[in-house]
C-alpha cells in the first residue's frame, strides 16, 4: 500500500483545485482563503505563487495553452504568468454567492458550482446558512445555463463516468451524487455511494479505470477509491485531516498528487500540525490517471 508524502509545505489555508499540466509539466491549484494562484514544476521544484485581488476557486486547462480560473463571481482567462482577461460572471444576482468547485467537462465547456460565501473579510469562517449553490455550464463563448435546479449547501467534486452519468457532492450532506445528462441539463438525481464514514466529500478525480479518488475532507484524512457503481474499492490514509482535491501527474500520470486545507484550525492546531494545507503526493498506487481535459476541446 502506498504511503503519502509530504511533496510541498506550501502554507495554503485551503489549497483547492489541483491540476496537472503535461505541457509545462507543473501542477496548478489555488488558495482560496489565501487569495492565491501556485504553481509548482515537478522536475525542478520551482513553486510560483501568485497573490490575487479577489478569491480564485477553482482552475483547469485550456486548449490554446492559457489556464481557466474561477474567481469569487466571475471566470477568467490566465496566462500562467501575469495576465487575466474575462470570460463570464455567475449569478450576479446573487451577491452573497462565490463560485466553489469547477472542472472541464467532456464537452469542452468549463462547469462551475456556487454556494453561499463562508468566508469572512479577515480570513476567518463565516457560518452558512442553509442551501443556496447551483451548478453551471460556463460555454467557450462565455455564455452561462444553469444545469440544474437542484440546490447544494457546498458543491464539490465534478467527475464523468465512462458511460456518461455525472458524479457530484454537496460537503455538507456528506452526500455524492449521480445524474444522468440529458443535453445540457442534469437529470434524475439519486446517490451515487451511502453516506461514507470518513470525514466529508470534497474534491474528486479519475483513474483509469474509472473510478473516482473522493477527497475525505474534515477529519476524514484520507482519499476513498468508489467503484463506477458506488461501493468504496479501498480508503487511503493521509498524514492531513483536511485533503481538499486530488490530481493524477507526472510523466506517467502515476503519482497522485493532493492538496489540503487548515481553514478554521486554531493556533495550537495548526502548531501541533504544520503541515495541514500542504501539498502531498502519492507513488505505487497501482492505477494511472487520464491526461487533464482542456477548455475550448474537452
Amino acid at each position: 500500500m502506498s504511503t503519502a508524502e509530504l511533496l510541498l509545505d506550501s502554507g495554503d489555508i485551503v489549497g483547492e483545485s489541483i491540476t496537472w499540466d503535461e505541457r509545462r509539466e507543473a501542477l496548478f491549484w489555488v488558495d482560496i482563503v489565501g487569495s492565491r494562484l501556485n504553481r509548482f514544476v515537478l522536475a525542478s521544484g520551482e513553486h510560483r505563487v501568485l497573490p490575487m485581488d479577489e478569491r480564485p476557486t477553482s482552475i483547469g486547462l485550456c486548449a490554446d495553452g492559457r489556464l481557466i480560473v474561477g474567481l469569487t463571481k466571475r471566470v477568467v482567462f490566465w496566462d500562467g504568468e501575469q495576465e487575466f482577461s474575462a470570460l463570464a460572471e455567475v449569478e450576479p444576482e446573487l451577491p452573497d454567492n462565490r463560485l466553489n468547485e469547477g472542472q472541464v467537462a467532456p464537452d469542452g465547456s468549463y462547469w462551475v458550482g456556487t454556494m453561499e460565501n463562508n468566508i469572512f473579510p479577515d480570513n476567518s469562517p463565516k457560518p452558512i446558512e442553509g442551501a443556496k449553490g447551483r451548478l453551471y455550464r460556463v460555454s467557450p463563448e462565455g455564455a452561462v445555463s444553469r444545469l440544474s435546479d437542484d440546490v447544494f449547501a457546498i458543491t464539490n467534486t465534478m467527475c464523468w463516468l465512462e458511460d456518461g452519468r455525472f458524479v457530484t457532492a454537496d460537503t455538507m450532506e456528506n452526500a455524492l451524487f449521480v445524474y444522468d445528462v440529458a443535453g445540457d441539463r442534469l437529470v434524475n438525481r439519486r446517490p451515487f455511494t451511502p453516506p461514507i464514514e470518513r470525514g466529508l466529500p470534497d474534491g474528486s478525480t479519475m483513474d483509469a479505470d474509472g473510478f473516482v479518488w473522493n477527497c475525505r475532507v474534515v477529519g476524514g484524512a484520507a482519499l476513498a477509491r468508489i467503484t463506477p457503481d458506488g461501493r468504496v474499492d479501498r480508503v487511503v490514509e493521509l498524514p492531513c485531516s483536511s485533503p481538499t482535491s486530488c490530481t493524477f501527474g507526472g510523466p506517467d500520470l502515476d503519482r497522485l498528487f493532493v492538496t489540503s486545507s487548515c481553514f478554521g484550525m486554531s493556533a495550537e492546531e495548526r502548531a501541533a500540525r504544520p503541515h495541514e494545507g500542504s501539498v502531498f503526493v502519492l507513488a505505487g498506487l497501482g492505477v494511472e490517471g487520464r491526461p487533464a481535459r482542456r477548455f475550448g476541446r474537452g
